[in-house]
């Protein structure tokens, strides 16, 4: 599983000295993003590293999760209740439909809400730094930790499981 570590670096030249340290330390493309202020975002930043900048994906697993259990004990309620004639596969579409508007519901409050990173570290972007966020195992991190403070990334207060991992 992989954990997500937050770097800051003062300018974009450094985030992309940093960047380059950090894939040249292993690790991917895909585990790494860029989060700054807005001006520097739109201007410097290619959109590739671009951070979404919201809390979409986890929001929505949650509500998967919440919904479909909230589904799974409704439908089991129900087919213990042999009058309204739910059976186990009924049960099972409960299941289904409570976990599909749980990820719908969730997802979209997700997406109005700024993501847990640019919450912490607001006036961290807000003063012009830029923040590496990096999800990398255990294994790798410690190479990867090391490239990026040899130029210059300061490590951040944070540390918690990448969602999507």
């Amino acid at each position: 599983m992989n954990t997500r570590h937050v770097f800051s670096v003062n300018d974009i030249a450094a985030a992309q000295s940093a960047v380059q340290a950090a894939r040249a330390a292993g690790l991917p493309d895909d585990q790494l993003s860029l989060v700054a202020r807005a001006d520097i975002e739109l201007e410097d930043m290619p959109d590739k590293r671009k951070d979404a900048g919201t809390d979409f994906k986890p929001a929505a697993m949650r509500g998967a999760a919440a919904g479909g259990a909230t589904g799974l004990l409704v439908g089991l309620a129900a087919a213990a209740f042999p009058p309204l004639g739910v059976t186990l596969a009924g049960a099972a579409l409960m299941t289904a439909g409570g976990a599909a508007i749980g990820t719908w519901a969730a997802a979209l409050v997700g997406s109005t809400v700024e993501d847990p990173v640019r919450r912490k570290f607001e006036q961290e972007i807000e003063e012009g730094r830029v923040l590496l966020v990096i999800d990398a195992d255990e294994e790798l991190l410690p190479a990867v930790e090391a490239a990026l403070t040899s130029r210059g990334a300061r490590h951040m207060p944070y540390e918690t499981p990448s969602a999507m991992t």
